[in-house]
């Protein structure tokens, strides 16, 4: 499949930053498939209702040109292009795009989806963002962990060659996904299983012992955070490119296949 990338934010979080929101673009048979979606236009629009007091510590560069949407714009693309939207997890630099793709069928796992709009705890509250789920999105919820799909995970098929691979630990229900693509092999977007790509032994990247510990504040379950850095960086060793969301040499990496590039 034809795999682009793009970078729906640029954070100047202190001490850690700039931090890129890395999504992808992922053309399919049945359209265009959007994995994560960064900060919308809604929040560019109002950050303070749309973000609340986080944005003081992610510091977001505010320009609407960063968002998927306007991205696929210049790009030649509309919001109704978008027939499925796969989010890693429901944190608000992940999922405030949401609403710029209204019609799009929004797949994550239902332990995610329990979490932050079912039934969150004082943790979960605090956490998400509910004012970006306002306009209603129609979510597809993938429960438990799936069938048995490649390297010794399970998965759920989204679309044909689109897996989500449930590897909570940052947060309750978060995960990775997987697609074949056209000339460089399986890509794993990992979302934020993973900040600092050292930690799946990512070749080319340099260890960032702030962005780490940025991680184990912010992480669900710290054990389960490790165990998923154990399986990335196997995954790493087996040829499969792991992409987490917010490590910026991963990101430059990427450069020739970029959307627009």
């Amino acid at each position: 499949m034809r795999v682009e990338h793009l970078n729906c934010a640029i954070m100047r979080s202190p001490f850690v930053g700039p931090l890129p929101a890395h999504a992808l673009l992922i053309h399919t048979d049945e359209g265009l498939v959007l994995v994560d979606t960064g900060y919308g236009t809604a929040d560019y629009a109002d950050p303070k209702r749309r973000l609340g007091p986080v944005r003081a510590l992610l510091r977001p560069e505010k320009d609407e040109r960063h968002t998927a949407l306007r991205q696929l714009e210049a790009a030649g693309y509309s919001a109704a292009d978008v027939t499925h939207v796969v989010l890693t997890h429901l944190d608000l630099d992940h999922a405030g795009g949401l609403s710029d793709f209204p019609a799009a069928t929004v797949h994550t796992t239902a332990a995610e989806h329990q979490a932050a709009l079912v039934a969150p705890d004082f943790q979960d509250k605090n956490r998400y963002r509910r004012q970006q789920f306002e306009h209603g999105p129609t979510f597809f919820l993938h429960d438990g962990p799936g069938d048995g799909w490649a390297h010794g995970l399970t998965g759920h098929e989204v679309v044909p060659g689109v897996t989500l691979v449930p590897m909570p630990g940052h947060s309750k229900g978060h995960a990775a996904v997987a697609v074949e693509a056209d000339g460089r092999g399986l890509l794993l977007h990992a979302g934020d299983a993973l900040f600092d790509g050292t930690s799946a032994a990512i070749p080319g990247v340099d260890k960032k012992p702030f962005l780490r510990a940025f991680e184990q504040v912010v992480g669900d379950d710290r054990a389960k955070v490790k165990q998923n850095h154990a399986t990335l960086a196997r995954l790493t060793g087996e040829g499969v490119m792991v992409i987490p969301a917010h490590d910026q040499q991963v990101w430059e990496s990427v450069a020739p296949f970029v959307l627009g590039a």
